[in-house]
């Protein structure tokens, strides 16, 4: 496919187009370049518009001094109440901004004996850094922090019953709270794991049962009927917990934060949308027969759920038959549903039998077979190539065998920051 007609470039159009190079970015190494081979095409996008926040802890301050139609924190919490900081999954620069979310707290006069983080078993687990380590070691000592146990049913309360008759049980730090804050990270609404503003409350903070519906393979479907329903449940909650006020970031490159929103929930909700769509919003020519993406930032973002984000984003950018390579610094091992699928003679059996299961990482299992189905899958990163190859991908070496499978292809588009873009192709 010739990228001129008659002299002139067909996609002179779209700033995203570079016919000599494009720069990616995965993990925290160092920039790769990647070149077209002669007469093929290169576009590149997935790069924020904006410039993350140097100061967040300054941000989160300003936020907290103005919400959005809402009244300042220092208005809302009074001494003497109980207040929970209630942490979604993989919230960027954690100790930040409950440092200043501590501060401003103090400064209303809350005692940090009535303070409690909560945060879930996933961090917990996987070393993200403690997020009260920036605290005095005072006020450390005073405050509680409180690693969710899903399966804890003596730490777990019944707020209400959904329509259908299932009880609503969250975390007791949540329901004893005068006040809850709740903390979360904006994402892509066609993610399979990203119910809402909400969703950083319900199901992160859930029992095990309420877990196993939110990991159903429907709702691989962005736009089907489970993934829609469980969105709507996860509003109810917020409703019946009576959460009218919400901190949420709208997430930049790797660990980056573009924007700090805290305010009333439909307002900050209505908001993020907007400069969610505004920083990661872009538009390609067409589809490419390769289709690099990259996951961006420190140990974070190198997670299996962000490989199968990185893999569908990818997928909506790709020819029929074509090929995909995940470029990421993941190296943790694998949950059972991914294991399963690597060690399974049939595709189709693995998947019957983590439909049935509905582990931790189905979901991430459901995005992988999808894309094994689809594509030629090729995977950079620090696991094993023997594991990659039993997932039936094939590994590359490193950034020069990156650059000379982008050699080998009529057209390429580079997809930066794959977990969060938005990115979309103008052709069929």
């Amino acid at each position: 496919m010739n990228p001129t007609e008659n002299g002139v470039h067909r996609f002179a159009s779209f700033p995203c187009l570079d016919l000599m190079h494009a720069t990616l970015r995965y993990g925290l190494n160092d920039p790769v370049c990647l070149e077209p081979a002669d007469g093929a095409w290169l576009a590149q996008c997935g790069t924020p518009r904006e410039s993350p926040l140097e100061d967040l802890a300054a941000a989160v301050t300003a936020a907290l001094a103005e919400p959005i139609d809402y009244p300042p924190l220092a208005q809302s919490a009074m001494p003497g109440d109980r207040v929970v900081l209630v942490l979604g999954r993989g919230v960027p620069r954690a100790a930040e901004l409950v440092a200043a979310v501590v501060a401003c707290l103090a400064r209303a006069g809350v005692d940090p004996d009535g303070i409690g983080i909560l945060r879930t078993q996933a961090d917990a687990e996987c070393g993200v850094p403690d997020p009260c380590g920036l605290l005095s070691a005072q006020t450390r000592s005073r405050l509680s922090l409180v690693t969710h146990d899903p399966a804890d049913q003596g730490r777990l309360g019944y707020l209400a019953a959904t329509d259908d008759g299932r009880p609503i049980l969250l975390n007791r730090a949540i329901l004893d709270a005068d006040v809850v804050l709740p903390v979360g990270s904006l994402g892509n609404r066609a993610s399979p794991e990203y119910h809402g503003i909400h969703g950083a409350v319900y199901p992160t903070f859930s029992d095990e049962k309420t877990l196993l519906r939110f990991r159903s393979l429907d709702l691989l479907n962005p736009r089907g009927a489970p993934k829609k329903h469980l969105v709507r449940l996860c509003n109810e909650v917020g409703w019946l917990l009576g959460v009218n006020f919400t901190i949420q970031l709208v997430p930049g490159a790797g660990d980056g934060v573009l924007h700090v929103l805290a305010g009333e929930a439909g307002a900050v909700r209505r908001r993020g949308r907007d400069l969610y769509r505004s920083a990661w919003s872009c538009m390609v020519p067409e589809r490419a027969s390769l289709v690099v993406a990259a996951v961006e930032g420190g140990p974070l973002q190198q997670t299996w759920q962000n490989l199968g984000l990185a893999m569908t984003a990818a997928l909506g950018l790709v020819e029929e038959g074509g090929a995909i390579a995940v470029c990421c610094d993941l190296a943790g091992e694998p949950g059972p549903a991914v294991r399963q699928l690597a060690e399974s003679s049939s595709r189709r059996d693995a998947l019957r039998r983590i439909r049935k299961d509905r582990s931790a990482d189905a979901l991430v299992a459901g995005q992988l077979a999808e894309a094994l189905d689809r594509v030629t899958v090729y995977l950079l990163s620090r696991l094993d190539d023997a594991l990659v190859e039993q997932l039936e991908m094939a590994p590359l070496g490193g950034p020069a065998e990156l650059a000379r499978l982008v050699r080998r292809h009529p057209s390429c588009i580079v997809l930066a920051n794959a977990t969060h873009a938005l990115a979309a192709a103008e052709g069929p």
